[in-house]
């Protein structure tokens, strides 16, 4: 259990939705391997309380945990065997439920993307994310297939460097044309007219339609916005959070700032040098031109959509 939050909390795992999987899978673990002499239910709320500590921002995660409760809930008078099966059975829905979006979100992602475009994405949204085909990784992919894909243009993501180590090398075994580019040169790119669309994905998505994601998208939206080119978010309705009303309210992961100061292990700054290391940015929802989901494009007034979306 203690290795699967671990993972988490490392970025062995990450991906709000691959974090939500790691999770129901990790519960189960929980339950199963957890001290005999403690009663199941109280076997998960511990696997819970310690899963849910590693990473505050991905509202998956939560998500994922609250869902696993209800099951623990009214399976723990059969024990502690019963209880595991039924969660372990909750995780494989999940897991399904997961790939079945992926699927939807690329097609109708790819809709979005005009031949010859050349697209822009930030940090890694791909199948190493989302355990299936991806979020905004997944429309990229679908579009590539579809003809409607010039290039990407893929962001390092410092500091971890997620988009030059993973997306690109997602990009690459998909035989999909990229090129990387520092974070900075979003600015230079869309001044020269070299983007034609942006496409993101998300952490977490409040009820009026702010977008929490990896720190540097707002600054992109941003440059987006003034010029002129559309900024898509591409998440499963699992990364909307309706009780958060607006950006305002997520909580913001700060890291540990040797982050910042060392590159894979490496030190690029002097020593003692302070730092602070912010993971997520929250992007206004009058920047988001709209957001691609599983259950179909949300446009603004997101309060509206948002809601008709997630209406049972």
């Amino acid at each position: 259990m203690e290795d699967v939050a671990d993972a988490i909390r490392r970025l062995a795992v990450r991906g709000a939705p691959a974090i939500g999987l790691a999770a129901s899978y990790g519960l189960v673990v929980g339950v199963r391997a957890g001290d005999p002499s403690v009663p199941p239910l109280e076997r998960f709320e511990r696997a819970a309380r310690l899963l849910q500590s590693t990473r505050p921002t991905a509202v998956n995660l939560r998500w994922a945990i609250e869902l696993a409760r209800s099951v623990a809930e009214t399976s723990a008078d059969g024990g502690a065997e019963a209880t595991a099966a039924a969660l372990l059975e909750l995780a494989e829905r999940l897991a399904e439920r997961q790939r079945a979006a992926d699927l939807r979100i690329a097609e109708i992602g790819a809709e979005l993307v005009e031949p010859g475009d050349r697209v822009l994405t930030h940090c890694n949204t791909g199948p190493l994310a989302t355990g299936g085909a991806g979020t905004a990784g997944g429309v990229i992919a679908a579009a590539w297939d579809a003809g409607h894909l010039g290039q990407v243009w893929v962001g390092e993501t410092r500091p971890l460097l997620q988009g030059s180590r993973l997306t690109a090398w997602e990009l690459g075994q998909a035989g999909i044309p990229f090129r990387l580019v520092t974070d900075a040169s979003v600015g230079t790119l869309m001044a020269r007219g070299l983007v034609d669309r942006v496409v993101v994905g998300a952490d977490r998505i409040a009820a009026n339609g702010d977008v929490a994601n990896k720190i540097g998208t707002y600054s992109i939206a941003v440059l987006a916005s003034r010029h002129g080119v559309p900024f898509y978010v591409a998440a499963p309705l699992s990364t909307i959070d309706p009780a958060t009303a607006t950006g305002a309210e997520i909580e913001i992961e700060e890291r540990d700032p040797s982050e910042v100061t060392h590159v894979l292990g490496r030190a690029v700054a002097p020593d003692g040098a302070p730092a602070a290391n912010f993971a997520f940015d929250v992007t206004p929802a009058e920047l988001v031109t709209a957001i691609v989901t599983e259950a179909g494009l949300l446009h603004p007034p997101y309060e509206t959509s948002i809601a008709e979306a997630l209406r049972p």
